[in-house]
């Protein structure tokens, strides 16, 4: 199985994960061009997809999802409720309802020789999720889009292989920039982002010998920068109550505007 992030921040993302023999997306945040740019490097066709998992109805996760829907009749996996506020988005244009597959969160469900086990995250959305993506033995994940972490989240990303989690702000950054009060609370809040100590945090709480690689996406652009990120969650790492250090497991900063390392697992 291979993770790549083709595009990750808080202006667009989009992340394969694949087998030999199956091929998906999770959201579509970026256009189709820069999608199918992504997939071409990676040696996969467009018309070779089998899916694409949307998170949740924010721009930043949709963009491109008119696009390639209406060009390969790609089905779109998601939550009901967030299906729903996707058709409603006129920016979108028109495409066949009928490749909605409505999900539910804790109801595990197969594509291809992928099982994708999508589970709740809290966020100012419909009913977002995240997803846990396994064939075989190995499994990924993508969790982004969360304003807090629970035991529930911990519980499903014990023992993967790859993850890509939300970095998304420095929490000094933010309370000091230009954002209007009212922004400041909402990504602050139970429903809105990750900080960086915090997903430092909740990697300590699922670290493990053979986890292979940590991706830190969906940063802000305006409250974070990379080094930021890498260093403020090496730092929680090495600091926690755990028995591991940053250095005992390659982490890398998922970027908005080039696609990441192939990661092998």
């Amino acid at each position: 199985m291979r993770m790549v992030s083709i595009a990750s921040g808080s202006s667009g993302n989009c992340i394969y994960i694949g087998s030999e023999k199956t091929h998906i997306l999770v959201d579509a945040g970026i256009s189709n061009k820069r999608i199918e740019k992504g997939l071409n490097e990676l040696g996969v066709k467009g018309s070779e997809l089998n899916g694409v998992l949307i998170t949740h109805e924010h721009s930043d996760h949709i963009k491109g999802l008119g696009v390639l829907a209406r060009k390969y009749g790609l089905p779109i996996y998601s939550a009901k409720e967030t299906l729903e506020e996707i058709s409603a988005v006129k920016s979108l244009g028109d495409f066949p309802k009928e490749l909605f597959c409505p999900i539910c969160p804790d109801v595990d469900f197969m594509i291809g020789d992928l099982e994708i086990k999508p589970f709740r995250i809290d966020h100012d959305a419909a009913n977002p999720v995240a997803y846990r993506i396994q064939h075989g033995r190995k499994s990924a994940a993508v969790a982004t889009d969360m304003g807090h972490y629970s035991q529930y989240i911990i519980d499903h990303l014990q023992g993967l292989d790859a993850v890509l989690l939300e970095s998304n702000h420095d929490v000094r950054m933010l309370e000091a920039g230009p954002y209007p009060y009212y922004l400041k609370r909402r990504i602050l809040g139970d429903h809105g982002h990750l900080s960086n100590e915090t997903a430092g945090r909740l990697l300590n709480c699922i670290l493990h010998d053979n986890l292979k690689h940590i991706f830190l996406g969906h940063l802000s652009k305006e409250n974070n920068y990379e080094e930021l990120a890498y260093e403020t969650v090496r730092f929680e790492i090495t600091q926690g109550d755990g028995p591991y250090t940053a250095a005992d497991f390659p982490i890398s900063v998922a970027r908005r505007d080039e696609m990441s390392g192939i990661v092998t697992i």
